[in-house]
């Protein structure tokens, strides 16, 4: 006979029921410190120029930063505390009037508020049927307008303009390589295929043909002209090579802002020569291709509009929250062919949430995605594109203006002529070779950013080291370029004079 169990403690069968969450115990205190949080930041945004440009994190921060695995928890207020004291002064910096390294965007305080209902909604805006894919398809249709890509043409929002190059080029390496790919894979044709670049092709081109089972052998390097632009007629050439070697034109990459000097390629000349050869061209217009929101700067991307497909970011130029950008596909039915793929728990219904109008999940490799959109819907509403684009004309303006004060100022020199918003120069001395000059300018930039001055980037044009300043900060203003102007002439003549 089984022995009776005895009856369990009340107590103890209470606690053992109860049920883990992770709201907060005190939503009005929640609601409190959120308030507070918007409000220093909103602060902080004011007045960000009054701060340091940039500035190293000391030993302390780094510390408090490489604590153990937190095993209970901390009160709110304490880890905001912490933030403020070791995270937000020893930022990047991209959102300080002179900030411009890189291209980097510098955001909006309402961009940080749509930032901040994104992360409250936390849609998972994969391939259902809800308000974030509406949102999405009404921004992906207005920017193929302003770009003059067809209403029928694919879309999809990324991380990036890395992500949707990748994204573009594998769409064109399928097409290439012909046959169904995604079942069979490349087969022989994987490595014949060719990619036509240039030495002033991004970086993450060559990463995309390494991820495509490419490598950096399927990269066939153009000739360039003296401002590192693509020549026609070298590409056409180099396509007519390969193809007598028994080789696969793949996809020509042509670049709407390069990254040294901002160049814009003859999209157009590209175009008839991708046209005549029947080679997928393929725009890398990440920061350049927003040029099409100005009336003044939109025939410099002449040609943009007959692209196979494009890759663009929107949180460069125009200043949406990291991370956005956006890959367009004309043939949309091989944009789909590329990443759709059957599942049961991706089983599609005629109502309900699988029964959705636009499923981007099947148009990139992110099965879940965060709604990137909103904040882009939310801010090109706010100021509308006309405000938009006098910000990047005044951004093209203040680089002449950098460019005329550097060639006024006569220890520095402009290592190329401007042709939109980026400025190389350097500082120079009669009499110090090359290699001395390359070392003094390297000083100058590191003593400019951990001096908190500026942060510009490191330049080489013409195998002449210098510094680079890329300018899509809508906080930049004279002034700023001014400072820059007198502070590289300053640090160079002591640094110079350090050496003696």
């Amino acid at each position: 006979m089984a022995r009776p169990q005895p009856h369990p403690d009340p107590k103890a069968a209470a606690e053992s029921a109860l049920e883990y969450g992770l709201d907060p115990a005190d939503w009005k205190a929640m609601e409190a410190l959120g308030q507070r949080m918007v409000a220093d930041m909103m602060a902080f945004l004011e007045g960000v120029g009054s701060e340091p440009a940039w500035q190293p994190m000391p030993d302390a921060s780094r510390q408090a930063l490489r604590a153990p695995v937190p095993r209970e928890g901390t009160d709110p207020e304490t880890i905001y505390t912490d933030f403020r004291n070791h995270v937000l002064p020893y930022r990047l910096g991209n959102v300080h009037p002179r900030f411009w390294a890189r291209v980097m965007g510098t955001g909006t305080p309402f961009g940080m508020l749509a930032s901040m209902l994104t992360a409250g909604m936390n849609s998972n805006a994969s391939g259902l049927e809800c308000s974030d894919a509406h949102v999405e398809a009404q921004v992906l249709s207005w920017w193929k307008e302003i770009l003059g890509m067809p209403e029928t043409s694919s879309g999809v929002l990324l991380s990036g303009a890395s992500a949707a190059n990748l994204v573009c080029l594998n769409v064109a390496r399928d097409v290439a390589a012909g046959g169904n790919v995604v079942q069979e894979g490349l087969g022989e044709a994987g490595p014949r295929l060719r990619i036509y670049v240039t030495v002033e092709t991004h970086n993450c081109v060559r990463r995309a043909a390494a991820m495509l089972g490419l490598g950096n052998r399927a990269l066939h390097f153009v000739a360039t002209d003296g401002r590192a632009r693509m020549l026609p007629d070298a590409l056409a050439a180099a396509i007519r090579e390969d193809v007598e070697a028994g080789l696969l034109p793949m996809a020509a990459v042509a670049t709407a802002g390069t990254v040294m000097t901002g160049a814009i390629e003859p999209l157009d000349a590209i175009a008839d020569v991708c046209a005549e050869s029947g080679v997928w061209l393929h725009v890398d217009g990440a920061f350049g291709a927003i040029l099409a929101i100005s009336d003044r700067l939109r025939p410099l991307l002449r040609g943009l509009e007959r692209a196979d497909s494009l890759a663009f970011d929107l949180h460069k130029w125009m200043s949406i929250p990291y991370g956005v950008g956006c890959a367009f596909i004309r043939d949309a039915d091989a944009h789909r062919r590329s990443f759709d793929s059957d599942a049961d728990y991706l089983r599609r219904y005629a109502r309900g949430t699988t029964a959705a109008e636009w499923a981007f999940h099947t148009l990139g490799p992110e099965l879940s995605r965060g709604f990137r959109g909103l904040p882009v819907w939310m801010s090109m509403r706010q100021f509308g594109i006309e405000h938009f684009a006098r910000v990047v004309e005044q951004n093209v303006d203040q680089a002449q203006r950098l460019a005329e004060l550097v060639r006024a100022a006569p220890e520095l020199e402009l290592l190329d002529e401007p042709e939109l918003n980026v400025v190389c120069y350097r500082f120079t001395r009669e009499g110090v070779d090359e290699a001395e000059l390359d070392r003094i300018n390297g000083e100058i930039l590191v003593a400019l950013q951990e001096d908190g001055i500026a942060v510009p980037n490191p330049a080489l044009v013409g195998g002449r080291a210098g510094l680079r300043c890329a300018i899509v900060n809508h906080r930049t203003r004279l002034g700023d370029l001014e400072l820059l102007v007198v502070e590289s002439g300053r640090l160079g003549r002591e640094i110079s004079a350090s050496r003696i």
